[in-house]
């Protein structure tokens, strides 16, 4: 029931239960909500995107894109027998496609909250100028202007990349699985869509590994995302490869994810405790703890043991009401 292109009936069409995949496909629903959660969270309370790769936004992008739309080729047959079924039965069968919709749209929002959070002062170009002084002299003075950083027009021209490459893969799909007699083509489509987004995913994490690791700071990346996700990668491919009409093309793309945002993770957790020794937070800036106490400032002074500790006390703590 995968990809045809006969007449649909009723009888071409029965519903397939099985609860241990229904059960499945929801738990990996929920799941990715609340493993992407953390990472949109992350971004919008900090208020900065900075550390991620835009290359790394691109792929993922375009290759979510493309095993979304493989899905929907492969289970094409199954959406067409939605006409004929419940809105629960429908629900039921489609929901390895909404799962992988889903997994591209959450990834899509990261890169809308990347170009709308990326941080205004890396947007433009900064450049020395020698500004004359009133004793003759010149000062240099690291001074921005109103040219677009190298990074910052790069990601706007991937972002428009993404924009214009889902568009062309939509259209392309819908113009074969509306106008196409020959399955054989539809085939052909579906598995150029799913070696594509593997190719990419593979590909994907690249970028981001190495961008991470030049940085040696964790920055916007939100490890308790990938903490869920890279287990969860195993359970997505074997949701996937129980839907009926599915091949190796619809979920090879998760497991390579999977493999590669492992490998992410661990240097994350790595690039942690190294910020940790040498305290600085996830953006390399040092950690901000307030002023030390200290008992033997106040020794020199003839102060010892209580009367030392009241006056460290009454002198850092003035507003503190006196018991």
């Amino acid at each position: 029931m995968a990809i045809t292109s006969t007449t649909m009936a009723p009888d071409t069409c029965p519903a397939e239960h099985d609860w241990f995949t229904l059960l499945l496909s929801i738990g990996l629903i929920l799941g990715l909500l609340f493993s992407y959660g953390p990472q949109h969270y992350r971004i919008i309370n900090k208020g900065s995107s900075e550390g991620f790769s835009p290359w790394f936004l691109l792929l993922g992008s375009t290759s979510s894109a493309s095993g979304m739309l493989n899905m929907i080729t492969m289970q094409w047959g199954v959406l067409r027998c939605c006409a004929f079924w419940s809105f629960g039965t429908c629900l039921e069968q489609t929901l390895g496609v909404i799962q992988v919709s889903m997994q591209w749209a959450l990834f899509a929002i990261i890169l809308v909250l990347y170009m709308v959070y990326y941080p205004q002062h890396l947007r433009h170009a900064s450049t020395d100028v020698d500004v004359p002084r009133p004793d003759g002299q010149t000062e240099r003075v690291h001074v921005k202007t109103l040219i677009r950083s190298d990074t910052w027009r790069l990601s706007v021209i991937l972002s428009w990349v993404v924009f214009i490459h889902i568009v062309l893969e939509i259209l392309i799909t819908l113009f074969l699985l509306l106008t196409s007699h020959r399955a054989a083509q539809i085939e052909l489509w579906a598995t150029f869509l799913g070696v594509s987004s593997a190719l990419l995913a593979g590909i994907q994490y690249a970028p981001q590994l190495t961008h991470t690791y030049k940085a040696k700071t964790v920055g916007a990346l939100s490890i308790p995302m990938m903490l869920i996700q890279s287990p969860g990668a195993a359970v997505m491919v074997l949701s996937i490869a129980l839907r009926p009409g599915t091949n190796w093309t619809s979920w090879i793309t998760f497991a390579v994810s999977g493999i590669m945002q492992a490998i992410l993770l661990g240097m994350c957790l790595v690039w942690k405790a190294r910020q940790r020794r040498l305290d600085i937070d996830d953006f390399g800036e040092p950690v901000k703890r307030g002023p030390e106490i200290r008992v033997d400032d106040y020794s020199d002074g003839g102060l010892e043991g209580g009367e030392a500790r009241r006056a460290a006390v009454s002198e850092e703590t003035p507003l503190l009401a006196e018991r």
